[in-house]
């Protein structure tokens, strides 16, 4: 007898289909389970055999082989359990074979029958309906977080008896139902944190507004105490709220890293701020079977490094790449995995090793010491910054003074006028922001006069600049325009992008 149920596996951040088929067969009384397994699912056949036993189905010594198909991709984890207990059922006549159609059944099954919360639901459930399956059966636990994809009946259960009477009709159980606009208005409450809170640091709230405004990655350098930290954890109050696509697509990350609250969306922003002893693969992904890091995690947000020279300057490194190409790729022996790292990183750091350079009543760090510090900071890893700037003591009359600073829903206003800018000047293609206009793109959407362009032909010239940061520069200058909402890149523009590329001379140059 030939059974066939479906479950799925997770690859990457997307759902992959995996048809579990049984078959019953004369001999001698044995449990088999081929089709490139991991451990995990390989001790799925004593977890099945026990949770049947103890949920009451005594099953005939037969010969059972169960296959999860394809059989040349690498199955991990213990969502197979359910699914491959059901497919054994309905082999032995248990459940008939045509109330497993359109079906797809994922969940980790204990020792006394009931069924477990898993990782990775969202995108599962997300490709099951991609894919044409009209209902989903996983854990209780993950009920809502599958039940925000929508176009699915997803249908929580909490024990495999429960499971068998739902399948042969015998009981019935709503589908969960979760109300996606109430979500997205409960979630229209006032942030924690606000820039009015944030007194003096006027040119570096200017300079976090226009990186917001293009998604440009920002360094920030000042002693120790200046606002650094306070600045950067309040960039997401003013960054535009999250549409449901962006939501779902963050959410689908941290659903596979088990992260996923109870809501079953991402609501906020993400801003991930991880300690400077982090491993290379904790901050990129990787692992045995790879798991999205910490750029991952702050896809669509903030990735906050705070002291960035203490990080471990190989840690560091990686993150070359997948901050130009967005995505980080994960590359194994018979498989690549890609996980999207759309971050906007924001870094902070001390210029020395007290903290007070140049401030020579404060400092006593010699030149050489400065140099070693800074230089812990690669070239190639500095030019991925398209704005750098120095957060400077705040003064005791900007403490003490009465006036209201600024809120941050009066900054976000102005990044809308840009974003609205660059979604209307970018429409019908993939670009989003101007911090992802390829050199080809920038000839077309940052077009200069003849005194722009000596403007900036001086700049480069005596700064010394490479082809990048004359790039950056033309971008920078792109999202400066847009937040005075002129289509013309004029001198004044130019100017100010200049700027956020002198300083890092100031402190690396000769």
């Amino acid at each position: 007898m030939f059974s066939k149920a479906y479950s799925a596996t997770i690859h990457g951040i997307d759902g992959l289909i995996v048809s579990v088929e049984a078959d019953i067969s004369e001999g001698l009384p044995i449990f088999d389970m081929v089709g490139y397994l991991g451990s995990e699912v390989k001790e799925a056949r004593e977890r099945v055999r026990v949770a049947l036993k103890n949920s009451g189905f005594r099953l005939p010594p037969k010969r059972i082989t169960v296959n999860l198909s394809p059989a040349d991709i690498r199955k991990e984890g213990t969502v197979f359990d359910l699914a491959v207990a059901i497919a054994i059922l309905a082999a032995f006549g248990r459940i008939p074979d045509e109330n497993l159609k359109d079906i797809l059944i994922i969940g980790e099954l204990s020792l006394d029958g009931s069924i477990r919360k898993v990782n990775g639901v969202l995108p599962i459930v997300y490709s099951a309906q991609q894919q044409g399956f009209a209902k989903c059966i996983v854990p209780k636990e993950n009920a809502k977080e599958g039940a925000v994809v929508g176009n699915i009946e997803v249908y929580g259960v909490s024990s495999l008896k429960e499971v068998v009477a739902l399948l042969n009709k015998e009981i019935d159980i709503a589908p969960e139902y979760v109300d996606i606009i109430k979500i997205f208005k409960t979630n229209q409450e006032e942030d924690e944190l606000d820039f009015s809170e944030v007194a003096g640091q006027k040119a570096a709230k200017r300079a976090i507004e226009i990186a917001v405004s293009g998604m440009h990655n920002l360094l920030m350098i000042g002693p120790p105490g200046s606002g650094k930290t306070m600045l950067a954890k309040r960039i997401p109050t003013i960054m535009p709220e999250l549409s449901f696509d962006e939501s779902l697509e963050i959410s689908k990350i941290y659903s596979i890293a088990g992260l996923l609250d109870q809501e079953g969306l991402i609501l906020k922003r993400p801003f991930r701020a991880p300690h400077h002893t982090i491993t290379t693969s904790a901050l990129v992904g990787g692992g045995h079977n790879p798991k999205p890091g910490e750029v991952s995690l702050a896809h669509l947000g903030v990735l906050f490094l705070d002291e960035l020279p203490e990080f471990h300057k190989k840690t560091i490194e990686v993150l070359r790449q997948p901050l130009e190409d967005k995505t980080v790729t994960i590359s194994r022996l018979n498989a690549s995995f890609r996980f999207p790292a759309g971050v906007m990183l924001v870094a902070a750091m001390n210029p020395c090793n007290c903290g007070f350079y140049p401030d020579r009543n404060r400092c006593n760090c010699s030149i050489n010491e400065v140099k070693r510090y800074l230089n812990r900071i690669s070239q190639p890893l500095l030019d991925r910054f398209d704005l750098c700037i120095e957060a400077l003591p705040v003064k005791y009359q900007d403490l003490d003074r009465k006036m209201e600073e600024e809120s941050s829903e009066e900054i976000r206003r102005r990044i809308h006028g840009a974003r609205a800018m660059q979604i209307e000047r970018y429409r019908g293609q993939n670009i989003l922001f101007n911090s992802q206009l390829s050199p080809r793109s920038i000839k077309n959407y940052c077009n200069l006069d003849n005194k722009e362009k000596k403007l900036l032909e001086q700049a480069c010239d005596k700064m010394n600049l490479s082809a990048r940061a004359y790039h950056r520069i033309l971008k920078v200058a792109r999202t400066i325009a847009d937040l005075d909402q002129s289509e013309l890149i004029n001198c004044k523009h130019i100017s100010e992008a200049i700027c956020y590329r002198s300083l890092d001379q100031k402190y690396w140059g000769d």
